[in-house]
């Protein structure tokens, strides 16, 4: 079993272009689901094994989205394994994805935006925020970005989102200015440690800026605000201050790398609902 999902997971990185991230996601669900199988073959695997692990699932008092996903990854490698004729028929070819229960983002203010990012940031700390915020990428975006894919000339970015896709984002004239004001202290950093890379987030001990640093920064920053908030706070932030100006949602959605423009709609529903209570507490007695 655990050979056949070696093989799923290479198929992924080189077939689909799926990030190391993504990829692990889809190990953790396949060995969790390899594991309730007390060393079955997967040709021996029917339907009513899927069931049970599903009702585990539910049982494990999992989140609805971690369900949602996991169920995705079981759909997708059997779907796989039959295509290639690794199993003569797909038990999870008649199973139901679950309904995405539907969230509004956890958005903040344009005030508290600014309060995050008038409060003494380094250079380093300025750019995070200002690239998270003004630019809306993602985390895995922004720790991945490279000095070569930023123009400041012509002032934008180039990222890498989802599957690997492609994407050209403007930068506003802050974005340019605190990079600028970051590069000469990144190059002092490079050359104390003999160091030569294009990566762009470096901290002053010469280690390179990951995931979990940019979460924990995030977080402590937003204790300045009394906000329990991540790196994509700052990117709902983006798309719904862009949506409340008047920006168009085929650009909003450009902007974000939505391959799906219904993704990018349930930014109107923060909008819609931030409208009405302004409204309501201006017209309260």
């Amino acid at each position: 079993m655990y050979d056949i999902i070696s093989q799923y997971l290479e198929y992924l990185e080189l077939e689909k272009g799926l990030s190391s991230n993504t990829i692990d996601a889809y190990r953790r669900d396949l060995y969790d689901f390899g594991g309730k199988l007390d060393g079955k073959d997967i040709q021996a695997v029917e339907r009513n094994d899927i069931n049970m692990y599903v009702r585990s699932l539910k049982e494990r008092s999992l989140a609805p989205t971690s369900v949602i996903r996991k169920v995705a990854s079981l759909r997708g490698f059997f779907r796989w394994a039959y295509a290639m004729n690794i199993i003569t028929k797909n038990p999870a070819s008649t199973l139901e994805q679950p309904k995405v229960p539907q969230r509004l983002p956890k958005v903040i203010t344009l005030k508290e935006v600014e309060e995050m990012l008038h409060s003494g940031l380094s250079p380093l700390e300025h750019v995070i925020m200002e690239l998270l915020y003004s630019c809306g990428l993602r985390v895995s975006e922004l720790v991945d970005l490279k000095t070569t894919d930023i123009d400041l000339n012509s002032k934008y970015i180039r990222c890498f989102g989802k599957g690997s896709k492609e994407r050209i984002i403007p930068m506003g004239e802050e974005a340019k200015k605190v990079l600028e004001e970051y590069y000469p202290e990144r190059e002092l950093v490079l050359k104390k440690y003999g160091m030569t890379s294009k990566k762009l987030l470096i901290n002053s001990s010469g280690r390179f800026i990951n995931r979990q640093d940019v979460y924990n920064f995030i977080h402590n920053r937003g204790k300045l605000i009394h906000k329990n908030i991540s790196p994509h706070t700052l990117r709902h932030s983006f798309a719904t201050h862009l949506l409340e100006n008047g920006a168009d949602l085929r650009v909003v959605q450009e902007l974000l790398g939505h391959s799906d423009v219904s993704t990018t709609q349930l930014y109107t529903h923060i909008s819609k609902k931030r409208l009405k209570e302004v409204y309501f507490s201006i017209n309260t007695d």
